[in-house]
C-alpha cells in the first residue's frame, strides 16, 4: 500500500444505471497497487476535483473494476470520466468479506442498491471455487428495474438453476420487470441454507442492514458469522479525520467489514 496516488488509466466505462458508471482501471505506468480482497477499498482521485473511498467491484490481473454513483462533486467528475483518462489510486485499505470464514458452509449474500457493487468479487471468488462452500444464495434488492446494477448478469443468473442460486426483488417494478416485488429481506423465504452451518454477507443501505441483519439472527444464522459494511462512514482511509469513528473503532482501519456481533452495538452508539 502507498499513501502516494499511483496514476491509472480509464480503459472501459460502462454506464449501469442513470448515474452510476463502472470505470475499469488500468496501471498507467510501470507502478500497480498491491492485490486486493473482495470487501476491500481504494481511495480514488479524480485530478481537480479530490478523492473519495470506492470499494472494487471486480478483481482482475492487473485491472480493477470500480461502480460509482454520482452522489456528489468528487464521484461526479469519476464518472464523467472517458477511456484513456486517468485517475490516482491509493489502496488496498480496510478489511475484506474474509470468504475463507464460511469454508464449508452455505453462504448467503444480501444486497441493497449500491452495495451490490462491494459484493460482486464476493460472489465471483465463491462461484470460482464451489468446492469450497455449500450452497451459494445471492439476494438482491433494488428500488426500481433502472436502478439495477450489472442487470443483465443479475438477469441471467436469476433464469438459471444455480449456482448462485440468484434472486432480485425490486421496491417499485415496472410492467416490465421480471423478478419479485417487495423488500429483500422477503427473499431469505426462497434461500437454500441451514442456519446453523452458514455464513452471510450484506451491504447496503443501513436500514436494510439492520433488518436482514435481525432477520438471520431470526433465523439462526449467529451473530459473527453475519458480516455485514459500513462503508458509507469512510473518508480519509487513514484514520485521521474521525469521520468514521464509531466509538472506539475507526471503520477506515478496523473495518468497513465487521461482523453483527460488533456492527449493532457500534451502530446503537451513534443514535446516542
Amino acid at each position: 500500500m502507498t499513501d502516494l496516488p499511483v496514476p491509472y488509466k480509464v480503459s472501459r466505462r460502462l454506464r449501469e444505471t442513470a448515474d452510476t458508471v463502472s470505470l475499469t482501471l488500468t496501471p498507467a505506468g510501470d507502478e500497480a497497487l498491491g492485490p486486493f480482497a473482495p470487501g476491500q477499498f481504494a481511495m480514488v482521485y479524480a485530478f481537480g476535483a479530490g478523492e473519495i473511498p470506492v470499494s472494487v467491484s471486480r478483481i482482475g490481473q492487473r485491472e480493477l473494476v470500480h461502480t460509482i454513483r454520482a452522489v456528489g462533486a468528487v464521484s461526479a467528475a469519476l464518472c464523467a470520466l472517458r477511456p484513456g483518462e486517468e485517475v490516482g489510486l491509493r489502496g488496498p485499505f480496510g478489511t475484506g468479506w474474509e470468504l475463507e470464514r464460511a469454508a464449508g458452509q452455505d453462504v448467503v449474500v444480501v444486497a441493497g442498491g449500491i452495495g451490490l457493487a462491494p459484493l460482486r468479487p464476493l460472489v465471483l471468488a465463491a462461484l470460482a471455487a464451489p468446492l469450497a462452500h455449500g450452497r451459494l444464495n445471492l439476494l438482491v434488492g433494488t428500488r426500481s428495474c433502472d436502478d439495477l446494477l450489472f442487470a443483465e448478469t443479475m438477469r441471467t443468473w436469476a433464469a438459471a438453476p444455480g449456482p448462485p442460486h440468484c434472486r432480485v426483488t425490486a421496491d417499485r417494478p415496472s410492467p416490465a420487470w421480471w423478478g419479485h416485488v417487495g423488500l429483500v429481506t422477503t427473499l431469505l423465504n426462497t434461500a437454500r441454507f441451514t442456519a446453523e452451518n452458514t455464513t452471510a454477507y450484506v451491504c447496503g443501505p443501513e436500514v436494510m442492514i439492520r433488518a436482514t441483519a435481525r432477520d438471520l439472527l431470526h433465523r439462526g444464522v449467529p451473530a459473527h458469522r453475519i458480516r455485514v459494511s459500513l462503508e458509507r462512514n469512510m473518508r480519509c482511509a487513514t484514520g485521521h479525520c474521525g469521520h468514521c469513528q464509531l466509538g472506539g473503532v475507526l471503520l477506515c482501519l478496523d473495518g468497513p467489514v465487521v461482523g453483527w456481533d460488533r456492527a449493532e452495538a457500534l451502530l446503537s452508539v451513534r443514535e446516542l
